[in-house]
């Protein structure tokens, strides 16, 4: 699939963001077993819409060859889980959910999310398109259809008596090519009185902070504020109120009710926060003029470092295997010669070898047990986690890395 036309408002797509090369899909890892097989690899490359100032990457793959067996597992970090946590109590709370109530999360992934409702005694939900995943939601009592959301889903849900008082859709807004589709099925399934909260990277972070790697084939949209009120508004729904989350590298979490709902008038945080965006003149196509030579002042920072600690006779693993790891060490050419292997909590990564890199994915203890002289954080937003839980680097003089905004070893 290749498409030249915006997928919001139609518009064509000239004006190129940013182009980070050839690479795979971003979680398709390579079993050991296959290591001498051929990948595919597809353009990156991301265009925002002259019209609308949508920010989004050309069609490269259908969301079923992505999605539908999928190596994420939101489980497995403990920050995201008390994230999650507290989202779940803060909306039991504001919008008085209880046991005639119902909640449905859209993506609900491995039921990290629902479980906290669900403990709560409030019916839940979840729709998911990866088999495998919904599997694990399922073992631990999360009620969840495999399939993706859209229109026809959402009528399907209705008609079985799922009508929701909240829908949760947390980092997935992004990952849709039917946008139009994806949204307007939200319009459908929400009760009259219901409300919708989508988290999202938000765009002004990426740019004020060099956030390159968080575009891969996956994100098929990248959202400001501006640009998500637009969306949301041609399918009906409102935006009544947004929270700033550190999650991701800095993200959005909107609220938003059928237009028109009682007692959903924007917050002073949303009028805030279109001031701040008109300000950084989001809605002027010359405003995203430069980051492409950013993102190249990154690639040099860390082949330099790399080559600098090889040369040395230094030793450099990494920790985590996340998509922006891998699109980070696609765009850079950093293979094992630079990186010796990169350690992971899901046993569904371990064993297997990062998609176009091919370098090695070990547990966790491969770093006590093969003591790198740095560890370079892939998953830069949890590193104060990352460092925590590999706190015994220093035992043996190893330093922690991060890559983003820029190139850091820290003390």
């Amino acid at each position: 699939m290749t498409s030249c036309k915006c997928r919001f408002c139609n518009a064509p797509l000239t004006t190129v963001f940013a182009d980070l090369g050839m690479t795979p899909l971003a979680n398709a890892f390579v079993a050991s077993a296959d290591a001498g097989e051929p990948e595919t690899f597809f353009p990156l490359q991301v265009y925002v819409c002259d019209a609308c100032k949508l920010v989004q990457a050309r069609d490269v793959e259908t969301p079923g060859a992505i999605f539908s067996d999928y190596a994420y597992f939101s489980g497995f970090s403990q920050s995201w889980l008390d994230h999650s946590e507290r989202y779940a109590e803060a909306a039991i709370a504001r919008f008085d959910l209880h046991e005639a109530s119902k909640v449905v999360e859209v993506a609900s992934n491995d039921g990290y999310l629902l479980q906290f409702f669900h403990r709560a005694g409030i019916p839940v939900l979840g729709v998911e398109p990866a088999a495998n995943v919904a599997a694990v939601a399922q073992r631990r009592g999360i009620p969840t259809q495999v399939r993706f959301f859209g229109r026809k889903t959402a009528r399907d849900l209705v008609a079985q008596g799922h009508k929701a008082d909240l829908i949760a859709a947390n980092n997935v807004v992004a990952h849709v090519p039917d946008l139009n589709d994806f949204v307007a099925g939200f319009e459908l399934l929400l009760k009259p009185e219901g409300v919708l909260t989508l988290e999202f990277p938000h765009l002004l972070r990426m740019l004020i902070e060099n956030q390159f790697d968080t575009i891969y084939h996956e994100h098929f949209s990248y959202f400001s504020f501006l640009a998500i009120e637009r969306v949301l508004a041609a399918h009906g729904l409102a935006v009544f109120d947004v929270e700033r989350l550190p999650t991701h590298g800095g993200s959005l979490r909107v609220f938003a009710g059928h237009a028109g709902a009682e007692g959903y008038a924007p917050s002073e945080t949303v009028l805030a926060l279109r001031r701040e965006e008109e300000a950084f003149s989001l809605d002027r196509i010359d405003s995203y003029a430069g980051f492409a030579e950013r993102i190249a002042r990154t690639k040099c920072a860390l082949l330099d470092f790399l080559i600098d600690a090889r040369r040395a006779g230094k030793r450099v693993a990494a920790y985590g295997a996340p998509a922006k790891g891998n699109t980070l060490l696609n765009y850079c050419g950093v293979g094992p010669e630079l990186l010796a292997f990169t350690v992971d909590r899901s046993p569904h990564k371990q064993g297997r070898l990062l998609p176009g890199t091919r370098i090695p994915v070990k547990a966790p203890e491969a770093i006590l047990e093969e003591k790198p002289d740095y560890l370079l954080i892939l998953p830069w937003n949890l590193r104060s986690e990352v460092m925590q839980q590999m706190a015994a680097l220093r035992d043996w003089g190893g330093r922690f890395v991060v890559p983003i905004p820029e190139v850091e070893v820290l003390q």
